[in-house]
């Protein structure tokens, strides 16, 4: 039986049109995600804090806010380069707003103390958000102005226009769960990520109305 070339050609274009429309499908998957970038403190604290945030999808540690390019992790620890040391995350925002991941932030570190957080001080420790439009500007604005309530102190969280991220070496990323037994791990990390996911669960149970 002979099959028209009609036919034929239509066949070859349906069959050439499935793998057209998946890519198609994988582009929109990856233009729903979002990123916002800031810091508080050591980035292995605030890297595995929101890592246990629904809707996060990856979190990057580096150094963000300076002047010096492609700064490493000695250059930045100097205080020389006006870097902090901050994270990047990429999140969905149909499951976690902008708005709420820096409700989030303003909890997992102490925003009032200049240039530090806890024993860990300098410049590149200091409480910042790094913006990437208005958008997300007036957004860090309208949270920073509502967390001021749950603090007695005044916030010194700079807000200020993301210029570049800088990824930090490999050995930081994801250092907490990589490193659980190091000192600095038990006795910094690990006491401020209990309490991060202490807070998300009673954040959880509220929202389930339990």
């Amino acid at each position: 039986m002979r099959i028209p070339l009609k036919l034929l050609a239509l066949a070859c274009f349906l069959s050439g049109a499935t793998p057209l429309f998946a890519d198609m499908s994988d582009v929109q998957h990856s233009t729903r995600m979002e990123t916002a970038v800031f810091g508080g403190g050591c980035f292995w604290c605030l890297d595995a804090q929101f890592k246990l945030v629904d809707g996060v999808n990856k979190v990057t540690s580096g150094y963000a806010g300076g002047h010096t390019a492609n700064p490493n992790y000695e250059e930045v620890c100097s205080d020389q380069t006006g870097h902090a040391e901050v994270i990047q995350v990429e999140f969905d925002p149909s499951k976690v707003s902008y708005e709420e991941l820096l409700r989030k932030f303003f909890y997992a570190h102490d925003p009032t103390t200049l240039n530090r957080q806890g024993a860990d001080v300098g410049t590149q420790y200091r409480s910042i958000i790094l913006y990437q439009n208005d958008q997300q500007k007036q957004i860090a604005e309208k949270v920073k102005a509502e967390a001021q309530k749950d603090w007695p102190d005044p916030i010194v969280t700079e807000i200020v226009p993301l210029q570049h991220f800088y990824p930090a070496e490999d050995y930081h990323q994801d250092y907490f769960a990589k490193n659980p037994t190091r000192g600095y791990c038990q006795l910094v990390v690990a006491p401020k990520v209990k309490k991060f996911q202490q807070h998300l669960q009673a954040e959880k149970a509220t929202a389930n109305g339990r």
